[in-house]
This record gives C-alpha cells, sequence and structure tokens, in this order.
C-alpha cells in the first residue's frame, strides 16, 4: 500500500504529492463527468428543463422514472426550499454513488451471504423451503419483503459481514461526544466524553459495532438469521438508518440507495437459493478477508487470483 493517498488523507497541506494511480483517476472522473453531464442533458431534455436546475417544477409533471429523472424532479419541485436544492454538481455527484457504490457493495454483501448459508446449510434449506413455496419466479417487490427468514438472512449477513467495515466523518463544528461507558486516556484520566473538534477526522467502526458482544450477547461472532425473531433490546439503541445496526449509517449522511441494495439482494439470493444448493469448495478457514473500501473475499491458498469465493453447485430439483 502506498503511504501517499494516507499522507494526502490526513494533512490536507500535502495533497499536491503525487500518487501511483493519479492518472487513471483523472481519466476515470473524466470520463464519468462526461457520461454524467451526457445523462443529465438527456433527463432535462426529456422533461422540458431549462439547463439550470434551479428553475421550480411541478414534481407531479413528469412521468419519466429512471433514476437520475426522479433524482431531478424531486429536486426541482415546487414545495422544496432553495436552501435544500442541489447544484447540478451535486445531482451529478449521486452518479457514481449508485453506479460504483451501489454495484460493488451489493455483490460482495451476495456473495458472504452465500458463504454464511454454506456455513450454515440447515439456515440454507430453510431459507429455500421458504422461497420454493413462492408461486412465481419473478416477485414483486412486496413479495420479497414479505418474506420473514429471507429478509432475517439478509439482516443477518449484512449485521456480521458489513460490506464496508467502517468509515470516516468529518465534524462541522465543536461538539461533545458523550461515551456508554467512562474510559481511561493515556494520562490516567477517567473520561466521560469526548471534545470534538471542528474539522476533525474521526472513524465510525461499523465492524466492531455490529459484531458487539455487549449489543448482540455471546453469539455475536455467529451467523444466526434467527436472532431477528426478536432483536435485542440494546440493539434499539443503535443510530442506524436501517435494522438497528450502522451498516447502511446513519442521519443525513446515510446510503442515499440502502433500500435498492436491500430489495436488489434479496432478489439475487431468491433467485439463486431456489435454483442452486451450495457447498464451499475449499475449508472455511482458507477464506480471507481484504478490505479495500469493502471487505473482499480472498482464498488464502491462491492469494494471486485476487479476490474469487469458490463454491460448488447444485441444481435444486423442484419436484422433490
Amino acid at each position: 500500500m502506498s503511504l501517499i493517498p494516507i499522507l494526502r488523507g490526513m494533512v490536507p497541506a500535502l495533497r499536491f504529492l503525487p500518487a501511483e494511480r493519479d492518472a487513471e483517476g483523472k481519466v476515470a472522473a473524466t470520463t464519468m463527468a462526461r457520461i454524467g453531464n451526457e445523462l443529465l442533458r438527456n433527463s432535462k431534455a426529456a422533461m422540458g428543463a431549462d439547463e439550470k436546475i434551479g428553475d421550480k417544477f411541478d414534481k407531479n409533471a413528469f412521468k419519466s422514472r429512471d433514476l437520475l429523472s426522479l433524482l431531478l424532479r424531486a429536486n426541482m419541485s415546487t414545495d422544496l426550499p432553495p436552501s435544500q436544492r442541489m447544484t447540478d454538481d451535486d445531482v451529478l455527484a449521486q452518479v457514481p454513488t449508485f453506479l460504483v457504490a451501489g454495484h460493488e457493495t451489493t455483490s460482495t454483501a451476495t456473495t458472504w451471504a452465500l458463504f454464511a448459508l454454506t456455513q450454515c446449510p440447515e439456515a440454507q434449506v430453510k431459507l429455500r423451503n421458504e422461497l420454493l413455496a413462492v408461486e412465481t419466479d419473478n416477485p414483486t417487490m412486496d413479495e420479497l419483503n414479505a418474506l420473514p427468514y429471507l429478509d432475517a438472512v439478509v439482516r443477518e449477513t449484512l449485521r456480521i459481514h458489513p460490506p464496508v467495515a467502517s468509515t470516516i466523518r468529518v465534524a462541522t463544528q465543536d461538539d461533545v461526544l458523550p461515551l456508554n461507558e467512562p474510559v481511561k486516556d493515556r494520562n490516567g484520566n477517567i473520561l466521560e466524553s469526548i471534545m470534538i473538534k471542528k474539522g476533525q477526522t474521526f472513524l465510525i467502526p461499523i465492524l466492531p459495532l455490529n459484531r458487539s458482544k455487549s449489543i448482540w450477547g455471546d453469539d455475536a461472532l455467529e451467523f444466526k438469521p434467527e436472532r431477528w425473531e426478536k432483536a435485542p433490546e440494546a440493539a434499539a439503541t443503535i443510530p442506524g438508518v436501517w435494522g438497528n445496526m450502522m451498516t447502511f449509517l446513519g442521519g443525513p449522511r446515510a446510503c442515499i440507495g440502502y433500500r435498492f441494495a436491500l430489495i436488489e439482494m434479496k432478489a439475487l439470493l431468491f433467485t439463486l437459493i431456489r435454483a442452486f444448493e451450495f457447498e464451499l469448495a475449499v475449508p472455511s478457514d482458507d477464506i480471507i478477508k481484504k478490505t479495500m473500501i469493502v471487505q473482499r473475499p480472498l482464498v488464502k491458498s491462491d492469494l494471486k487470483s485476487g479476490s474469487q469465493m469458490p463454491l460448488i453447485l447444485k441444481p435444486v430439483h423442484h419436484d422433490q
């Protein structure tokens, strides 16, 4: 790993230092900006909007339902205060969020769900029985959301295998962070709260929160979808936007596409588990994680092949 990106992230004054992949990043950013601007122009043209996004429109006047058109329509709504209106750059910034962040995180989460189900065969059988009871191969979103064990499997996967293990935030103002339990600092002082200064960067530890035994019990490290039949009371205090966990974060900077990610993951599992029985093709202790923004699976005995999850698939015979 290169130290230069780390230094640039920690010390803004050093952001002039060149890094190995800067040239690739600039090419990618230029391409994304070109495509994004073209999509934005096409969406505006389809809605008959002017080039400036600040004009107001009746949000019910347009029928296009593609992602960018929906975002534009909400942004131009007549009942949206000017202070909450996004600029063109703000709108375009959401495009890579959905295309890049939404793609890899969901595919990685689904991969870890399949891994978890190979390690818990009874859960895989229980899930398959529930899914096979559905009479259609193409369920609606409401039908998918009505399947309780599928929901529990997705929740437990995202708890114990969150695609993003941690993230960072920058304080926009001075604040005081209260502590649930007092801690002793390196000088021996007992602290019941921590002072946060404007501009400070701090870590949000998603994975440790999701696996904390003080919250989830002594079996917190185990994959148990049944725990969602009655989530522990301590989990209710977690300020996440979904599922009594911080996998999608919380507050105004929570994951913008979490609902889409959840239904996409459920649809993938619905199709895969109905069609195949899954077994791990290598010993479970040969599977390790490498965090590169997302937690990707690797095979310890075959690191040169990069990210992979070797599985054995057997077709499910529906007449049995």
